[in-house]
């Protein structure tokens, strides 16, 4: 009895602590985004003034339509020539012009769809010969770097650390070292934050599941 009852508890959180700490996150963060975006929304324009309860993500959708008209806004030829003017003032501030033009290339690089930016999960041997470690690629090297490296075809790996991916080291590998993985990065993520405890499936053990599948009740 109290290993069924045990087994139906850990059934249980498997099922609700994903959902729960997604939950959590998104709530989090729609209460972060208001808290930001409600200050300077005029009181008369909100629905709070006319309800008797907070209305959670209008702060969000605010926040959404109006990026989303500075971007529609910048496309036309007196936005370019804004921002034009005001990037030139930028440029004239010494400390200023460098982190701006630092986070403008960040955005840039992560937020466009033509880039290729961590689109693809590889092996490498790293620390030594015979370890290997999962890399995400980023570009092939351009520049001094391409210049100077001692191989012609090398290109930038970003070496995530275990169980937070969001540090870890920039390397510049030969292509030819590199193993390109079938999985996508969100797997590849999900493997390094488990500590190799979530390993994604691969084609041949998806047909290889049998149809119908469940959790048993004594597992």
């Amino acid at each position: 009895m109290l290993t069924r009852l045990r087994n139906y508890f850990l059934t249980g959180l498997i099922v609700a602590g994903p959902a729960g700490i997604t939950l959590y996150l998104s709530w989090s963060l729609i209460n972060w985004v208001d808290s930001w975006v409600k200050p300077y929304i005029p009181r008369a324009y909100t629905p709070d003034s006319y309800l008797p309860f907070p209305v959670p993500g209008f702060g969000l959708v605010v926040g959404f339509v109006t990026l989303t008209i500075i971007g529609f806004l910048t496309a036309s030829l007196a936005g370019r020539t804004l921002i034009h003017w005001g990037e030139h003032l930028l440029d004239r501030m010494p400390v200023v012009r460098n982190l701006y033009r630092g986070l403008k290339q960040i955005f840039e690089t992560v937020l466009s769809e033509r880039g290729n930016s961590f689109k693809t999960a590889a092996l490498i041997e790293y620390p030594r010969k015979g370890l290997y470690s999962i890399v995400f690629i980023s570009v092939s090297t351009r520049g001094e770097l391409a210049e100077k490296l001692p191989q012609d075809d090398m290109v930038c790996v970003f070496l995530p650390t275990t169980p937070n991916p969001t540090s870890g080291y920039l390397l510049f590998v030969p292509k030819e070292d590199v193993t390109e993985l079938d999985m996508s990065i969100e797997d590849a993520a999900k493997l390094i934050i488990s500590g190799g405890l979530v390993s994604p499936e691969t084609t041949k053990t998806k047909s290889q599941k049998p149809q119908g599948s469940r959790i048993p009740e004594d597992a």
